[in-house]
């Protein structure tokens, strides 16, 4: 039987402006749904595996369209609880060139932020997972989602599942201050930790010397020296991080770096040409738990995970839709984006 992955987060009404324009130029919307960790639940079920997402939705059309969403893929929806006033919806105009992508959120009130800790069954949630994954984005939602999502991590490490954490700092979402407390405490029941540099810093409090994003800048040893001080201070089996080379909104370089204690495994790196960037890391996120799940190597579950990501970029919409097959073909250097016949 596939592995099964249990994911907790947020799942939002995400509206797009069509054809890159500006929030101020568009009549109309794209609608789709995403968040974090139901986009890795969809990711791993579209490679095969079982995912299951945990979350609150309110009981009225809407959070039921974002269920019959993460149908269509696979995903297993039964342990989602209903209540609440709302589903959180995100605004995003696509950038292009050197115009930046623009997100506004309108999530305050959401079910998941109002949810009770106590509402969910971990035993049965967890029954049979090799697997748990959650973000920085769900403690970051109210007092009572951190307290679910401490619970949750417990549970899981307490039945010997595997858990993972991507820290995903959201600026408009909480404090710097706030942010290191809760996450600080969160990441001691975490076994793989996943972030970029910003997230580190902001997060946990830890910086990568000499690396600017911004300028397309990054300075491999100063990660190494962080993944250290991360690993010493939490024990993570492994510490992953995707690595942006922002050239413009439209050129990024991807590439990722892992750590496992011993060895440091920097991935090939991919020149993309960006349709869509929501969702990339956690494609990466997702490509790297699949491969670790399934007893690949570091070297091959990072580079599954990157390829992965670089492959979501060219997709619309928060879901990774790349195949297994895909993801494996640029593995082995076929990027070229020939028709296939």
């Amino acid at each position: 039987m596939p592995q099964k992955v249990v994911t907790l987060g947020e799942i939002m009404l995400r509206l797009s402006t069509p054809d890159y324009k500006r929030f101020v130029q568009s009549d109309s919307f794209d609608v789709t749904y995403g968040g974090g960790e139901a986009n890795v639940a969809a990711a791993l079920c579209n490679y095969g595996l079982r995912g299951t997402f945990v979350t609150k939705v309110p009981n009225n059309p809407i959070g039921q369209s974002a269920i019959n969403h993460l149908r269509r893929y696979g995903v297993d929806t039964q342990y989602i609880a209903r209540g609440g006033e709302r589903l959180g919806i995100y605004f995003l105009e696509t950038g292009a060139s050197m115009r930046a992508s623009q997100v506004v959120y309108d999530r305050a009130g959401a079910s998941i932020a109002d949810v009770d800790p106590a509402a969910f069954d971990w035993d049965a949630i967890l029954e049979g997972a090799d697997w748990f994954h959650t973000t920085g984005i769900t403690p970051a939602l109210s007092d009572k989602a951190a307290i679910l999502a401490e619970t949750a991590l417990k549970a899981a490490r307490t039945k010997g599942i595997t858990t993972s954490i991507d820290l995903n700092y959201r600026k408009k979402l909480w404090s710097k201050e706030k942010a290191r407390k809760v996450m600080t405490e969160l990441c001691r029941h975490v076994d793989v930790c996943i972030g970029n540099e910003e997230d580190a810093d902001t997060t946990l409090g830890f910086q990568a010397a000499q690396t600017d994003v911004t300028k397309g800048e990054l300075h491999l040893d100063g990660y190494k020296d962080v993944f250290r001080q991360m690993r010493e201070k939490f024990g993570f089996s492994f510490i992953a991080s995707s690595l942006r080379e922002s050239h413009s909104a439209s050129d990024n370089g991807w590439s990722a770096l892992v750590y496992d204690g011993n060895d440091f495994y920097h991935t090939k790196k991919y020149q993309v040409r960006i349709v869509d960037r929501v969702g990339s890391g956690d494609s990466f996120a997702s490509g790297l738990i699949y491969g670790l799940v399934t007893g690949m190597t570091m070297p091959e579950a990072a580079e599954f995970g990157v390829a992965a990501s670089a492959l979501k970029h060219t997709i619309p919409g928060d879901l990774n839709h790349a195949t297994l097959a895909e993801v494996k073909d640029l593995m082995k250097g076929d990027g070229s984006g020939r028709v296939q016949r």
